[in-house]
């Protein structure tokens, strides 16, 4: 940690923002303890000096209480997930997602009963790893009641205590395990973790296909996913859960790709990369996980296009700007960048020129309108888009350029 990050963080810690301490000033009124802390991963990344996104809170005190504190002020109350003790407080721009201090009473490894409780030890016992369970109160001073901290510091991923109950508590542990290991590098596996996880990886399947892509599109999302194929235990047990992905190994590449300036890897591109091939396997994923309709399109695309990359060497520098037109430049990006990581080569500055082309080409706007030929006589709705289509070639294929003569003449030849 630099010496000027080490300073933000004892004088600008996240806790001490003005509307964090307003809420914390409410949950606690009236009470000479603390009645709310910090809990889970805005704790861990405050730690380890990263950004924090969400933000979770854990309190004693029940929801019905927690509506009530709220009533006559400024804090919005959303009943985002009541049944399950949380609900989301909203002041201005920030969101904070506090839940009931948790016991479980039984579970079947997908949904558990539970029970809500004052005890920070109980709930602390119902979470899955040690460095999830740190408290951080709004003064930051640290709860810790097994060792979370020191474990986070030496990278270490640890159920709390016997991985096989906690793994059957939620079968999801299993991915999460997983995401954490891979987040922290963390390959140093215990036997019995690694022998819990083996004995009840068919609990996956137990699991709503919701849930199971919402944590694969974490694991994506980390900045060294690949580091999963440095592990070979963690790699089988990624491709026995995911037994579409059968290009795996082409991420090896994605290492090499971060390392030029400004490439932003997004999980459509890291999907099409294990996907992508000339069946219809990205099909059947797509619909086994009902992935949203941008990232389908994307590999709808990516599916249909990377055979023409494949078989034409000068695609992206022969129909450039048309491409883009159709396309856009972030899908044409993205296939450019697709079609490199399915290679074994690279020349960056290859790619690193291509990717300024995409970015700074200029496409000028089509500019003939339904107005336009409404003014010219032509009334027939269906004829106007049959017209506007042909002039739109036209242009195209005169490299995105026509006159007042040529336009003219084309209407000329279909009134």
């Amino acid at each position: 940690m630099s010496i000027l990050s080490s300073i933000n963080k004892f004088f600008f810690p996240f806790y001490k923002s003005k509307n964090i301490k307003e809420i914390f000033r409410i949950l606690n009124s009236n009470s000479e303890k603390n009645q709310a802390m910090f809990v889970g991963g805005c704790v861990r990344k405050y730690l380890q000096n990263q950004k924090i996104g969400d933000i979770d809170v854990a309190t004693i005190l029940t929801p019905d209480e927690v509506i009530k504190k709220f009533e006559k002020t400024k804090v919005e109350v959303k009943k985002t997930g009541i049944e399950h003790g949380t609900l989301t407080l909203i002041l201005e721009n920030d969101h904070i997602e506090i839940t009931t201090l948790r016991k479980d009473i039984s579970t079947d490894g997908r949904h558990a009963k539970i029970s809500f409780t004052d005890s920070w030890e109980e709930d602390s016992k119902r979470r899955d790893f040690t460095i999830n369970s740190i408290y951080l109160d709004s003064n930051g001073k640290i709860f810790d009641p097994h060792s979370g901290v020191a474990d986070l510091n030496s990278k270490k991923v640890k159920f709390i205590g016997r991985p096989d109950e906690r793994i059957k508590e939620d079968y999801l542990r299993i991915l999460r395990f997983i995401r954490f290991s891979i987040e922290y590098s963390d390959f140093d596996f215990d036997k019995e973790t690694l022998k819990s996880i083996k004995i009840n990886l068919d609990g996956i399947v137990k699991l709503s296909k919701e849930r199971i892509y919402d944590e694969l599109c974490k694991i994506l999302k980390l900045k060294n996913f690949e580091k999963i194929y440095n592990n070979e235990i963690l790699f089988d047990i990624f491709k026995l859960i995911f037994p579409e992905f059968k290009y795996i190994d082409r991420i090896k590449n994605l290492s090499l790709i971060r390392k030029l300036k400004d490439q932003k890897l997004n999980n459509n591109i890291i999907l099409a990369l294990l996907l992508i091939d000339e069946t219809n396997n990205h099909e059947y994923f797509s619909h086994k996980y009902n992935i949203s309709n941008e990232t389908k399109d994307f590999l709808d695309f990516s599916a249909r296009y990377l055979k023409q990359v494949n078989k034409d060497k000068d695609f992206f520098n022969k129909n450039l700007k048309r491409n883009i037109f159709y396309n856009s430049k972030n899908k044409i990006e993205s296939l450019f960048l697709l079609h490199k990581l399915t290679k074994k080569k690279f020349n960056y500055k290859e790619i690193d020129s291509m990717v300024n082309q995409i970015k700074n080409i200029s496409i000028p706007k089509f500019p003939v309108t339904g107005n336009y030929l409404l003014s010219k006589g032509i009334k027939n709705g269906k004829k106007i888009g049959l017209l506007l289509k042909q002039i739109e070639k036209k242009w195209i294929d005169n490299n995105f350029s026509l006159n007042d003569k040529e336009i003219t003449s084309l209407l000329k030849k279909n009134i």
